[in-house]
């Protein structure tokens, strides 16, 4: 019997054991299906599986790559490992903060938790990777964020770079594995390594259908970390998850993602942040609406404000546009004829559409997307020239995948 049909059938207790070893062996956990016992059918994250971790931590000093997606049952992962002894020597925070109340792009700086006393240490401002000098006191490392499974949402991006540290540093690394919301789908261009950048690390789709501690395994196992080799990788996996799975997050991710259908829509209006349109940044509604103030391809009206989470200047801040509502439109995976119908009206108007070309392009991770639009190649078109690249990936990352 292999590993995996272990793992499916083993007690609490022999899956503890099994997880135990393979951390000792430098490994990953398998990479085939990993299911709970049969005794239980509830979906459970990785953090909530407190015996098959807690061990691997105990009398070690440890560093958090958390914010406030980190949550077991309300309770946050720091808590809940304080209340468990565990000695957390520091808190590293990604974008949005450890708190996720920093605005997108905004500089994340070092700081105190007022509530632990503990020190938090920014990846999103003078350095995305922990230095030698902020590991020095650390044994063990943990990472857990809930994603969204978007390429340029750039939680990823900060899982790059803390697995880079610590495979530099030779210390062990724990990833507790969450849902991805959008895993049913593998759809987009895959990154064109000559557009890598922090909102594209890695050679995958726009919407790759993977949760993080698949992705971590990838980014071990395709190298595409410096000394691969010596990263002590394991991953907690989710226990009774299919990808196909409905998840709805019990904490929003991000301050401009706030609910359900924001996430479904956020891989097609993530474009328009390469353009001069809002997309609902200032109001209650971000990600969810499509508007400008000089033409439009619907009435639907709103002003942005400075809003908390949107206070740096959210577009056409102050001014009335008129656009697309959709907050009711049932969206699932990549829709391209947003970004089409809203480039053909401004190409009507003579008026330039993608303001940041460069920043367009990184987000698509190629500059094909932006010129096949301008080019007035049809969605269906478009779609068609991702898709020997799309089955490659599907092949390539066979072996990472841990769920069905």
């Amino acid at each position: 019997m292999n590993l995996a049909k272990l793992l499916a059938t083993a007690s609490q207790g022999a899956l503890l054991l099994l997880v135990l070893l393979i951390s000792a062996c430098s490994q990953a956990l398998p990479v085939d299906s990993v299911k709970k016992q049969a005794a239980s059918t509830e979906l459970t994250i990785g953090a909530a599986q407190l015996d098959l971790y807690l061990p691997l931590l105990a009398n070690k000093r440890v560093g958090l790559l958390v914010n406030q997606t980190a949550t077991v049952n309300d309770l946050h992962l720091v808590d809940l490992l304080l209340q468990q002894n565990i000695n957390i020597e520091t808190i590293f925070a990604p974008e949005h903060g450890f708190r996720g109340n920093y605005d997108a792009g905004a500089q994340v700086n070092n700081s105190i938790d007022s509530k632990t006393g503990l020190k938090i240490v920014s990846l999103y401002g003078a350095n995305k990777a922990p230095t030698p000098t902020q590991l020095a006191n650390i044994d063990v490392l943990v990472f857990d964020i809930q994603d969204v499974g978007v390429r340029y949402y750039t939680y990823i991006s900060s899982l790059h770079y803390f697995m880079q540290a610590a495979a530099t540093a030779k210390i062990p690394l724990l990833v507790l594995d969450r849902p991805n919301p959008n895993a049913a789908f593998i759809d987009g261009p895959v990154l064109d390594l000559a557009y890598q950048s922090f909102v594209g690390m890695h050679p995958i789709p726009l919407l790759h259908g993977m949760t993080v501690g698949e992705l971590a395994l990838m980014i071990k196992g395709e190298a595409w970390i410096e000394q691969a080799d010596n990263l002590q990788l394991t991953v907690i996996p989710l226990a009774n998850y299919r990808r196909d799975m409905a998840y709805s997050l019990p904490v929003k991710p991000s301050p401009n993602l706030p609910n359900d259908q924001a996430i479904a829509l956020y891989p097609s209006l993530g474009f328009f942040e390469a353009t001069p349109l809002s997309i609902g940044r200032g109001t209650d509604f971000p990600f969810q609406v499509i508007g400008y103030d000089k033409f439009s391809l619907a009435n639907f009206c709103f002003t942005p404000v400075s809003t908390p989470g949107a206070a740096l200047t959210p577009p056409l801040m102050n001014t009335q546009v008129l656009g697309q509502d959709l907050r009711q439109v049932h969206s699932q995976g990549l829709n391209l004829s947003y970004l089409i119908n809203w480039y053909q009206l401004f190409k009507q108007h003579n008026a330039v559409f993608f303001s940041s070309e460069s920043f367009m392009d990184k987000l698509a991770g190629t500059n094909k997307l932006r010129l096949q639009i301008e080019q007035g190649l049809s969605e269906k078109q478009i779609r068609q020239s991702w898709q020997a690249e799309l089955s490659q990936f599907k092949q390539q990352r066979q072996p990472y995948l841990l769920y069905l």
